[in-house]
């Protein structure tokens, strides 16, 4: 992977993308951040490519093109990518009931007051649909809140550390599926395992496990040869160490690191279509272009284009932005300004988050601080890896956007 076009050619200031560099350097040398990658694509060609510091600090390895990271919840795309793939043959429609393909999901309950040891309960008010989970909006959480009595239900559930580990996906879905739910589906927004139920469903139409379907029907078509739920044994150089930030926000090693470097190797049990891929830079920047160019790339087209725009729009209810729908404030994409689509947030307004962009780009990124976006109106795509928990640590996206747009200057 390399730099494929002069920048000046597609509209960068070749000097002022370096400001990119030279800011993110800081970052590295004053132990911040272990080391990092970008990314900056436009017409469809790579214009800025850089990396600065170590995939791993304490071997000195640095981080290279083909440094391997864990991509976290930039698996979620990849799985709403799945689903409408699915939804374009006819095999589902957005407003079908999760209960028609997993039928613990039938008959849900709401949490209306109590605490975890004692929860109270209401019928749902509405089913759980497809694009109640596309959306985040299904009344389902994530263990690692730690802002409801249900996020400790899950916790209480095994959840823990992610999905539960004695559990195979299908399990995780019927166990999830026995608890209650924040809220009625459709009324607010909450980040969740919702991503992984769609993973699931996945599984159940296509009759693949989760892994093969994205081998065959994603990854190889558009030759993302990088990615998967394992790292492959020989490939265990490449693959960045795990860092997590201390109090005083510097970057240090995870307490868990062993643990999850031995894991990397094995298929997990559960497969996490909300965050459980490994990728490369290269692999995860043809995924970008294939979103950018409306559902095909080289000749591979995984979706019609105008299922990509329809992905693409705002489907919070009532036209609703992130900050005033969303039920707790943790969340990769917070700004004002932004709603969310099948997948992806989506700026709808750039004026109301004061950061610099363009009104339909889309996002996401995880929880180790990677990122992308795609802005269509600039024919743009941008990418960020490193490896440090959680992403709230430092203002790196609101950062980089300032950074790529300034070097616009065509």
């Amino acid at each position: 992977m390399e730099i494929e076009v002069d920048p000046g050619e597609v509209g960068f200031d070749a000097a002022r993308l370096r400001r990119i560099d030279r800011h993110f350097a800081q970052y590295v040398d004053t132990g911040k951040l272990p080391g990092w990658l970008v990314l900056v694509a436009r017409r469809g060609k790579i214009a800025h490519l850089a990396a600065h510091g170590m995939r791993d600090v304490e071997s000195g390895a640095p981080v290279c093109p083909d440094t391997l990271f864990r991509i976290f919840s930039m698996t979620k795309p990849i799985t709403s990518t799945a689903i409408m793939m699915l939804h374009e043959e006819g095999a589902l429609e957005l407003t079908d009931p999760v209960s028609d393909f997993i039928p613990s999901f039938v008959d849900m309950r709401v949490y209306t007051s109590g605490s975890a040891s004692a929860p109270q309960t209401r019928p749902a008010g509405e089913e759980m649909r497809i694009w109640h989970l596309l959306t985040h909006t299904s009344g389902l959480t994530y263990d690692f809140h730690h802002l409801h009595p249900v996020d400790e239900l899950y916790r209480r559930a095994g959840f823990g550390n992610g999905l539960g580990a004695r559990l195979d996906l299908a399990g995780c879905c019927d166990a999830w599926a026995s608890l209650p739910l924040l809220f009625d589906p459709g009324t607010a927004w909450n980040y969740s395992v919702a991503t992984d139920v769609l993973g699931r469903i996945v599984e159940v139409i296509s009759g693949q496990t989760l892994d093969e379907f994205f081998r065959t029907r994603i990854f190889e078509p558009l030759g993302m040869a990088d990615t998967g739920f394992a790292v492959a044994r020989e490939d265990a150089d490449r693959l960045a160490t795990l860092y997590i930030a201390d109090p005083q926000g510097l970057a240090r090693r995870h307490p868990k690191h062993d643990e999850a470097h031995a894991a990397a190797f094995e298929l997990p049990k559960a497969l996490s279509g909300g965050g459980g891929l490994f990728s490369s830079a290269y692999d995860y920047h043809r995924f970008t272009q294939m979103l950018l160019r409306r559902g095909e790339l080289d000749g591979a087209r995984l979706l019609g284009s105008r299922t990509v725009d329809y992905m693409t729009r705002n489907h919070l209810p009532g036209g609703a932005d992130l900050e005033s729908l969303a039920l707790n404030s943790f969340s990769e994409a917070r700004n004002a300004g932004k709603g969310f689509g099948l997948g992806f947030s989506v700026v709808q307004d750039p004026a109301a988050g004061k950061v610099i962009s363009s009104a339909g780009e889309y996002a996401w990124g995880g929880v180790a601080s990677t990122a992308f976006w795609v802005d269509p109106a600039e024919d743009l795509t941008v990418l960020f890896l490193t490896q440090l928990m959680p992403s709230s640590t430092h203002p790196i996206r609101s950062q980089l956007h300032q950074l790529v747009y300034q070097a616009l200057v065509d």
